[in-house]
């Protein structure tokens, strides 16, 4: 900056020629200097309020904003800061065949405590009670004054609970959004979904993981966020499931069973389209395992998965099949079924000691004859016999969608002995599940390829390994449908769908060792329409006994046999099959239209 001299030479020599004072020259000059500096200072000034005035108005316009939107967005708990991963909430849906819902997701709320922030504890405990009266008030004032800081008092809430709790005002009981798992069917599948709970836990946050069924065996899958919230679909028919459960319910009470199951299959597909076990749980509410006593006792426990019994007569059919396949006999071949018979210190009786004498093969299943069955499993053999059994699945687990279906392991002899090969073919000394004999007769009954039950819908046929020739299998399916024409599944014929089926009745082992006299368990196996299978139905009852007439009745053809059939005439129509006359039908009214 260039400064004006204050006594410029110039200036003061031409005053002083002219008789002025120089030192007004100065003065003058001075004065200009101060008001330059002046008016530079206070331009400063002037500067320095501006930039100020212009930080506060954008620090009041950001204030102004973000109360702005605190105002227009929804109130939220403090969320509590935690190393590791994020809590993954989302579920996918587990949907039936036709896309119907069977377990979905519920937006929630769960309460929880800060003691620390409780203005009257004791008034809270007390009205805690009110809402929740499975609390203990005694247990709820020793947290809420003792050490602890955070407390968990409701891991659910309703809509109503939540707003009883906001209402009785205490600042120290706070509110989490949860995820829960939600079952809209209720009981109706229960042991096929299994169930969910939560795993890893935060207050703002909870993982819902499976414990049981299909929920635990697909949990990854559910909970994977790549599927883009993809539905699991089942091959049950949600329908269908509903019908045979409220049919199954009705005949096990009539029955005066323990339990029940039910499985129906489709013969080409392997599709489990009904799977039942009863008694069951509502997994909105699963109950606790049992600690002590029989686990077939807990409503938990799948009789048709895990259940694994001596199913007797229902196995005859495939000792008559492998004997027919091998070319050993055919249906109308006579075999000596002369009782007793004796095998070395063993004696082989017919049910009620009857003697059949000479009957045909087909009569021999008819019948339900052991002693014509053993004579056939003689001719067969050991090895042949247990290769057989394997090939339809009965040596080993279920590959079953399901967690519990590893635990279903069938029963082997430790030795594959003759009086095991005897006592195998007509039932006993091999134990199975339910399922295992839906899939075996799936296989035998379909044209003869093996059938692997499946809970996941399938979008064609199976195309198995061949089992039996399609000789073999259309010859057993006759076999079949003349034990329900004429035989001792008389019961389980139902007009219009040509049911074929086999009884099984097996007496039910001690614990310590031999049978009971008086309980049993009772199936029958079958499948329709038997000229055309496409379904199998597998229906047992745990300890049934039949009151009705004058002494108690437990064999299967009097208490399984009747509810199968109603359970095929409830759901045959559901499953869009029409009723047809069978050929014999047709003449009788054709002569009646006439």
């Amino acid at each position: 900056m260039t400064r004006t001299p204050l006594r410029p030479l110039a200036r003061i020599l031409s005053a002083r020629e002219k008789g002025e004072n120089p030192d007004a020259i100065e003065r003058e000059n001075l004065r200009l200097r101060h008001e330059a500096d002046r008016d530079r200072m206070r331009h400063r000034a002037e500067g320095r309020l501006l930039a100020l005035a212009l930080f506060f108005f954008c620090a009041f316009s950001v204030v102004g904003v973000r109360m702005g939107l605190l105002a227009a967005s929804e109130p939220s708990e403090t969320q509590v800061a935690s190393l590791g991963s994020d809590i993954v909430a989302q579920r996918a849906n587990i949907v039936d065949r036709n896309g119907r819902i069977l377990a979905t997701n519920l937006s929630t709320h769960s309460l929880y405590a800060q003691t620390r922030d409780l203005v009257d504890p004791q008034r809270a405990a007390h009205e805690l009670i009110q809402i929740f009266p499975d609390l203990d008030e005694a247990r709820l004032m020793k947290d809420f004054t003792g050490k602890r800081k955070f407390l968990w008092i409701k891991k659910k809430l309703s809509p109503e609970q939540m707003q009883a709790v906001h209402d009785i005002g205490e600042p120290g009981l706070l509110f989490g959004p949860r995820e829960m798992r939600l079952y809209p069917n209720g009981r109706i599948a229960a042991h096929v979904l299994g169930g969910a709970s939560f795993g890893r836990e935060g207050v703002h946050s909870a993982e819902v993981v499976g414990t049981a069924g299909v929920e635990k065996k697909f949990d990854a899958w559910l909970r994977d966020p790549a599927n883009n919230g993809a539905p699991l679909q089942l091959s049950i028919d949600l329908t269908v499931q509903a019908a045979t459960r409220e049919v199954l319910e009705g005949g096990m009470r009539l029955m005066n069973a323990k339990g029940a199951s039910a499985v129906l299959m489709d013969v080409h597909t392997g599709e489990i389209l009904t799977m039942i076990s009863l008694p069951d749980f509502d997994p909105n509410d699963r109950p606790r395992p049992l600690v002590k006593g029989d686990p077939g006792d807990s409503p938990l426990f799948n009789r048709a998965v895990q259940g694994v019994y001596e199913l007797g007569s229902v196995f005859k059919i495939f000792t008559a099949a492998q004997a027919m396949d091998l070319g050993l006999v055919g249906p109308d071949t006579i075999i000596d079924a002369n009782a007793p018979m004796r095998w070395g210190k063993f004696k082989i009786k017919e049910f009620h000691g009857k003697n059949y004498g000479k009957l045909s093969v087909t009569d021999v299943i008819v019948n339900s004859s052991n002693v014509g069955t053993a004579k056939m499993a003689l001719a067969i053999g050991g090895e042949r016999q247990k290769a057989f059994l394997g090939k339809l699945g009965f040596l080993e687990p279920t590959s079953l969608e399901m967690v519990e279906a590893p635990t279903g392991k069938p029963l082997l002899p430790p030795r594959w002995t003759e009086i095991n090969t005897i006592t195998i073919s007509y039932g006993h000394g091999l134990s199975s599940s339910p399922v295992h004999l839906a899939a075996g007769y799936a296989s035998l009954l379909n044209g003869g390829t093996r059938i692997t039950p499946t809970l996941l819908r399938q979008p064609a046929p199976q195309g198995g390994e061949r089992v039996v020739s399609e000789r073999a299998s259309t010859a057993a399916r006759k076999m079949l449908r003349a034990v329900v024409s004429r035989g001792t599944a008389s019961f389980g014929d139902v007009p219009g769908y040509s049911v074929a089926g086999k009884t099984g009745t097996a007496d039910k082992p001690k614990p310590q060792g031999g049978y009971y006299d008086d309980k049993v368990i009772a199936t029958f196996a079958s499948v329709f329409p038997s000229d055309d299978p496409k379904y199998v139905l597998v229906v047992t009852l745990d300890e049934p006994v039949e009151s009705s007439g004058p002494k108690p009745r437990r064999t299967a053809g009097w208490t399984a046999v009747p509810v199968a059939a109603e359970i095929i005439r409830r759901t045959a129509p559901l499953l869009g099959l029409h009723p047809e006359p069978e050929p014999g039908e047709e003449a009788v009214l054709m002569r009646a239209s006439n």
